[in-house]
């Protein structure tokens, strides 16, 4: 039986989509690969880093407010996260048939 990413405490349905989005189907799952993990193949999919997003993961999963982190314990995250953010090249989230042709074109740079 699976469980919804968002019935775990904090996480909504956005969060919700975008681990769908990178092969994260339920709460099991997503507590199985830890926060780190999984927002490394959520930023893998194409969501676009956010230092709150992340650190707010790992409250989640711990049962804690999203808003307990603090002093050193956020220091370490910030510091996990910039490593992890530099790790993964960023991935344009709507890279369309209709942005690759214009900038085939020259009309526009692809964003990055």
């Amino acid at each position: 039986m699976s469980t919804p990413v968002s019935s775990i405490r904090n996480l909504g349905p956005a969060v919700e989509r975008e681990c769908a989005a990178a092969g994260i189907p339920d709460a099991e799952t997503l507590r199985k690969l830890g926060a780190h993990e999984a927002y490394r193949r959520m930023l893998a999919s194409g969501t676009r880093p956010h230092f709150i997003g992340y650190y707010v993961l790992h409250m989640a999963l711990q049962g804690r407010p999203w808003n307990d982190c603090k002093a050193d314990e956020k220091a370490k995250l910030r510091t996990a996260f910039d490593a992890l953010k530099a790790e993964i090249p960023a991935t344009p989230k709507h890279d369309t048939a209709l942005l690759r042709a214009l900038d085939e074109i020259g009309v526009i740079e692809k964003p990055t």
